[in-house]
């Protein structure tokens, strides 16, 4: 993966992933983790949980997996075959453009909104010239609460909505998703004391405050990328506790989140997005000895699991033959041979990967989904 500085790749973005988007992976081997890299995503619906990306003692970058489960967190490790990742974005090693900010400049900051304090550091920096416009800026922080809830992403308790449906059919609906998104997930709540009201349902962690964060701050949040798509919504941040015990989502601008102080604060411009997608391919179409021989290749960026191929002879789709691959990862092919019945004559052969249209592909790589033989028998 081309790991440049001051770049932000993102493989697939929030939208899809309110959208029930679960067929695209990157796995964690594609992610260099060499210096100072910033990012955020979720893990798969198999093995639910939220991802934050901190430094560690060596000067590199870990990430941490936050479990659905219980809010506890363990490291991610190369190797590991579950590490595979719906939505995630991630920067190369941007050391050299960090800019460290004096807590002392944001004032008492005791109460008062993160989201607000960012938004107004940020657009006061770029007007004095003490910091690059950018379209998102990643932010490392260590804060401390006097009480936070964290919420952790699980691709089931989402509903597994489905993308093309009313979500995506208008502003008004997308903004709905995204304010109930944070409502579908489970939640946490860290403080001094147990609240111990029965009837709460946020479950109580612990006193664990203080808390090393990463995250981004888009200007323009409506589109998705890297927060919900909702106007006003810059701030995604994920975090850990210090003391390693619990992770997740920071519920900054829920009513239960109280920030008592900005302990460190660093901003990064990331000047350049990258999409990366999936692009299936059908190649190597023939016909030999009453078989239809192709290959199904994957000639995008993101692994893609469960991909339907069909096969269609005269455009009898009532009789097509179905193929499904379980796995299918970035830069790899499979091959298939598969028996046709044909009589003497004209006849048309289509393969077809993923006819549902369930993989997320970037516009104009749909056409190499498809691919047609006329024969004459």
């Amino acid at each position: 993966m081309p790991d440049p500085r001051g770049d932000l790749w993102i493989a697939n973005t929030v939208s899809d992933l309110i959208q029930g988007d679960v067929q695209e992976h990157l796995p964690l081997d594609q992610i260099a983790l060499q210096g100072d890299v910033l990012g955020l995503g979720t893990t798969t619906s198999v093995d639910n949980g939220e991802l934050t990306f901190l430094r560690n003692g060596g000067g590199d970058t870990t990430i941490w997996q936050c479990r659905a489960s219980d809010g506890g967190i363990h490291p991610l490790v190369r190797g590991d075959r579950n590490a595979h990742f719906p939505y995630v974005c991630f920067s190369g090693d941007v050391s050299d453009l960090r800019v460290l900010v004096d807590p002392a400049e944001l004032g008492d900051v005791k109460g008062r909104p993160l989201q607000e304090l960012m938004a107004g550091l940020i657009a006061r920096w770029r007007v004095e010239g003490r910091l690059a416009e950018a379209p998102i800026y990643g932010l490392r922080a260590e804060l401390q609460w006097h009480s936070l809830v964290i919420t952790v992403a699980s691709k089931l308790c989402m509903g597994q909505q489905r993308r093309n449906t009313a979500i995506a059919q208008s502003e008004e609906s997308a903004a709905t998703a995204g304010r109930s998104l944070y409502d579908l997930l489970q939640h946490y709540r860290l403080a001094e004391q147990d609240p111990g009201e029965p009837t709460d349902p946020i479950r109580y962690l612990g006193r664990s405050l203080q808390w090393d964060c990463c995250g981004f701050f888009d200007m323009d949040p409506a589109n998705g990328r890297v927060t919900v798509p909702v106007e006003g919504a810059h701030l995604h941040l994920h975090g850990c506790s210090t003391d390693l015990r619990h992770g997740g989502h920071l519920h900054h601008e829920h009513s239960g989140t109280l920030l008592r102080a900005v302990k460190r604060l660093a901003l990064y411009p990331l000047q350049q997005l990258h999409q990366l997608a999936s692009d299936l391919a059908i190649e190597d179409l023939a016909v030999e000895a009453g078989m239809a021989r192709f290959s199904v290749v994957n000639r995008g960026a993101m692994d893609v699991s469960d991909v339907g191929v069909a096969v269609v002879v005269n455009d009898r789709y009532s009789s097509h033959r179905y193929l499904r691959l379980p796995w299918l990862g970035a830069g790899d092919s499979e091959a298939f041979s598969v028996p046709l019945d044909l009589g003497a004559g004209r006849h048309k052969l289509a393969v077809i990967a993923d006819p549902e249209g369930r993989i997320l592909e970037a516009d104009g790589l749909e056409a190499n989904n498809r691919a047609v033989l006329e024969l004459m028998l």
